[in-house]
């Protein structure tokens, strides 16, 4: 790699750090190509993506950025995930982890905070954005529903009555 491949990839692990919402680190040492592959499909279908750069390059990308505490989490074989959302990631890796004893999670940021391991895995029990937009869109419905059906029934009891006082004038 010449040094403007080199720069170009710093270029590139600089954006991914800025741009991110979270970005694990872990290593996968061991990992086989189809177990790799694997991990890169879960994080893209998660909408995240997974980076294997040399450790060196990635503490130059990291320099005078909020994040570069996680320069400590930089030896030996290292993989990035990251993700828009701030959350998308940090659920994969730790579902992965979990699955394959050779992905291991040393750290990560988010928002311009370092995690510690028990960090990236309390940002992987938050709920997602979808999750949240469905739980949001779910309170707002709600109260909709409950006035329509609370409009609704006095119509109806007001019907039964008419017709339980006509039944009776019938008879």
């Amino acid at each position: 790699m010449d040094r403007a491949q080199k720069e170009k990839v710093v270029e590139e692990l600089g954006q991914i750090f800025e741009s991110s919402g979270v970005v694990v680190v872990a290593h996968y040492e061991g990992l086989t190509v189809a177990e790799m592959q694997d991990l890169r499909a879960r994080m893209r279908e998660a909408g995240g993506s997974v980076r294997v750069a040399k450790n060196r390059l990635a503490k130059i990308a990291l320099e005078g950025t909020d994040v570069s505490g996680i320069t400590e989490f930089l030896t030996g074989m290292t993989v990035l995930s990251y993700s828009e959302d701030p959350v998308a990631a940090a659920k994969v890796a730790e579902d992965y982890a979990k699955a394959n004893d050779k992905f291991v999670i040393l750290g990560g940021a988010m928002d311009g905070k370092v995690l510690d391991r028990a960090g990236v895995t309390a940002v992987s029990k938050m709920p997602s954005r979808e999750e949240l937009i469905a739980s949001i869109v779910g309170c707002i419905g709600a109260p909709a529903s409950n006035i329509a059906g609370a409009i609704g029934a006095p119509a109806s009891n007001i019907a039964s009555i008419l017709s339980t006082i006509e039944e009776k004038a019938a008879a």
